[in-house]
């Protein structure tokens, strides 16, 4: 798959010049920006690579930048880049910005954009909590032949006291603690968990880095004919049989399924979902955030009802906005009713559609403190 994908890609782009061309033109730059500088486009059709040679724009005579997009590519999300994340387009103030969203037909069009500035003008705010550690950072995957950075945070009274604590895995590590480390804005999980510190609801987060260029194929266990896909069956058997179990053994968890989620959001969400699908026994509490159900939804569907009778005692978070993409809420409709109808108890099924949610990290974290205290509401 590796080796056919960036031919794939390469193809859909050529095609997309005869058939609904869809064209990006940055007219714009800032004044800081290199001489020579090449730009990228990171988005959800490439995982989210900051530097990915197949969506590197071409300079114009004019000193536009140009790159094209696959005709009917859906709801695209994406920022442009100077090759890292330390170098993402930025705001008037050098602060990060949501992600920009395109909804691409097959009709061809010619999108004008403008970039305000570039990250490197400013240095980012390190924002974590003492309380957050880096567990490892390349903690092996035996499941995918590769390694991962681990996060963990702990409760502030975990150093003294025997108490044993519930525990939410959160994918996109990058994303979760740390503004200074993010790649599209931070979550801020160990604020929030911070301010539950007096009420005894604290939960120990052990975040996961995604696999960068990798993060498609590593979310979704089906494959998309477009984007890739398919290792996410081998990704939910690392949490389930190895990272979990060196959790269980080597900090203060309450293990049973009751006690663990499993939260993510946009291809985080699609792969939470499947895992706590597979592995109920493990996760019992699953935050599915803005999911990506597009992306393979028919197999979505099929595995619901596939699963349906092993799932009865799991409780599920759905959260999305209408200013999301078309299908984001339709889509998540359609789950959930297929859900009802095989008698997932509508007690355990919460969904909650923001007039003006987005897709971003600043909406995901706003909600992730309601979303915590309702999966573990006794």
């Amino acid at each position: 798959m590796k080796s056919v994908r960036p031919i794939l890609l390469f193809l859909l782009l050529l095609f997309s010049l005869t058939e609904g061309q869809v064209v990006l033109r940055i007219t714009s730059l800032p004044k800081d920006t290199p001489k020579n500088a090449k730009i990228y486009m990171a988005s959800n059709l490439n995982g989210w690579n900051p530097k990915d040679s197949l969506y590197e724009l071409k300079r114009d005579v004019d000193g536009s930048y140009t790159t094209l997009i696959p005709s009917n590519s859906g709801t695209v999300e994406y920022k442009f880049t100077l090759g890292s994340w330390e170098t993402a387009e930025a705001n008037e103030k050098g602060n990060a910005i949501d992600n920009r969203t395109l909804i691409v037909s097959n009709k061809p069009s010619t999108v004008l954009q403008a970039i305000s500035s570039w990250q490197q003008a400013k240095i980012r705010n390190n924002t974590v909590s003492p309380n957050v550690k880096i567990l490892s950072e390349n903690f092996a995957i035996p499941q995918l032949k590769t390694t991962r950075r681990i996060w963990i945070y702990l409760p502030q009274d975990y150093a003294n006291s025997d108490k044993r604590y519930p525990v939410v895995y959160m994918e996109d590590g990058q994303n979760l603690f740390n503004e200074a480390l993010s790649f599209a804005g931070e979550w801020k999980a160990d604020e929030t968990m911070d301010a539950l510190a007096d009420t005894g609801k604290q939960a120990i987060i052990v975040g996961i880095d995604n696999g960068g260029a990798e993060r498609l194929n590593e979310y979704s266990p089906w494959e998309n004919p477009k984007y890739g896909g398919g290792h996410g069956e081998h990704y939910a058997d690392f949490l389930a049989q190895t990272l979990k179990p060196f959790i269980d053994k080597n900090y203060r968890t309450l293990p049973q399924p009751k006690n663990t989620a499993l939260v993510g959001s946009s291809m985080g969400g699609l792969i939470s979902f499947y895992t706590g699908l597979k592995y109920p026994q493990k996760f019992g509490k699953l935050g599915i955030f803005s999911p990506s159900f597009w992306f393979a939804k028919n197999d979505v569907l099929s595995y619901v009802r596939k699963n349906s009778k092993v799932i009865k005692k799991s409780k599920f978070y759905f959260l999305a906005g209408k200013k999301e993409s078309a299908e984001m809420v339709s889509d998540i409709e359609d789950v959930v009713n297929e859900m009802v109808k095989k008698r997932i108890s509508t007690s355990h099924i919460k969904v909650k559609i923001d007039d003006n949610g987005t897709h971003s990290e600043q909406y995901w974290s706003q909600e992730f403190g309601a979303a915590y205290l309702w999966l573990f509401a006794r």
